[in-house]
């Protein structure tokens, strides 16, 4: 059986390579990781390995959404009128999180958001980052037309199929 570091290691090495997929049948286990924009997908783990890598993973991302939620929550309860009246319009196309993880706005702390209310888009203008497993995964907009409203703040934890952004679409 793979120890979680073993498969940590796995994982680093395939991102920083030209491998777009890896499989590895070992003892019983097995471990299959294809590559996606950037994006490395665990597709199949034994039962051992995928409880011991969730302990592992759960605590360290445990701490930083609650320091994070504490402040955020009020904030989210105080806009919800807007949204109801910007979802009113049938012409809204939802950009979703292809996956769960951290939602940022720009490429680095220091740097400026990828798109602001108001902004053009193009079907490929990125909009913004969701890491997953420390992994940056650029958020394309997928369609053409203007941002109406950010649906996240910066540093939030989002969840698969979550709205992140309405856009109008031209």
């Amino acid at each position: 059986m793979l120890k979680i570091q073993e498969i940590r290691e796995i994982i680093k090495l395939i991102d920083s390579s030209s491998i777009d997929e890896f499989s590895l049948n070992e003892e019983g286990t097995k471990l299959k990781l294809k590559k996606n924009a950037g994006q490395v997908v665990v597709a199949e783990a034994p039962k051992a390995v995928a409880q011991a890598v969730a302990p592992v993973a759960a605590p360290a991302a445990a701490p930083a959404p609650k320091t994070e939620a504490a402040p955020a929550a009020p904030k989210a309860e105080a806009a919800p009128a807007p949204k109801a009246e910007v979802a009113a319009d049938a012409n809204l196309h939802k950009i979703v999180s292809p996956m769960v993880g951290t939602f940022y706005q720009s490429p680095s702390p220091d740097a400026d958001v990828f798109v602001k209310v108001g902004d053009k888009v193009g079907e490929e203008t990125v909009v913004c980052i969701v890491e997953a497993m420390k992994l940056f995964n650029e958020i394309e907009a997928e369609v053409t037309g203007e941002i109406v409203e950010i649906l996240v703040k910066d540093g939030e934890l989002v969840e698969y199929g979550q709205p992140l952004f309405l856009v109008k679409e031209a």
